[in-house]
């Protein structure tokens, strides 16, 4: 992990430096992430909860998810919760469109496409283990292959998936 480095007299956010996950299935995650999204299972601090740290591959790099299970993943009502709550869901950029897609399909998970108004960007929208709605997000100009198509899968932000 990085810290951008600042002046003591500025103040600034530099970036997000990871994401933490509660949930009731550490290794279903793990395999999620792991195997659908390529990310890397990494070294993590020996905590007294079972959990585990994903990261992206070179060339991204920077992106981190921590996982809690057992009773760090507890709410107060004794309950792992799912879903985002307040957040609606958690974007990531990347490369190969076309494959990831073909990949989600092969896993057989439910995802949607969209092209933002007014841009280049392709998504993909897929959930996890636990209910989170994760974007994929890809550079169209630099993507090969046909992007998303309207007649499949179309993302909507009214409706749930």
């Amino acid at each position: 992990m990085r810290l951008a480095s600042t002046t003591a007299t500025t103040t600034s956010l530099q970036n997000i430096l990871h994401i933490s996950l509660k949930t009731a299935d550490v290794p279903a995650t793990v395999e999620f992430y792991r195997d659908v999204l390529s990310m890397t299972e990494v070294d993590r601090p020996a905590f007294d909860f079972p959990g585990a740290w994903l990261a992206t591959p070179p060339p991204a790099g920077g992106i981190l998810i921590h996982l809690y299970g057992g009773e760090s993943a507890l709410n107060a009502n004794g309950v792992v919760p799912t879903g985002g709550g307040a957040i609606d869901h958690v974007a990531i950029g990347g490369a190969g469109f076309q494959e990831m897609r073909q990949k989600l399909m092969a896993a057989g998970k439910p995802w949607r496409q969209n092209i933002p108004p007014g841009t280049q960007l392709w998504q993909l929208f897929v959930r996890d283990p636990n209910g989170v709605l994760i974007e994929l997000t890809y550079d169209g100009s630099n993507e090969a292959g046909p992007g998303p198509s309207k007649d499949t899968n179309w993302y909507s932000a009214y409706e749930s998936f």
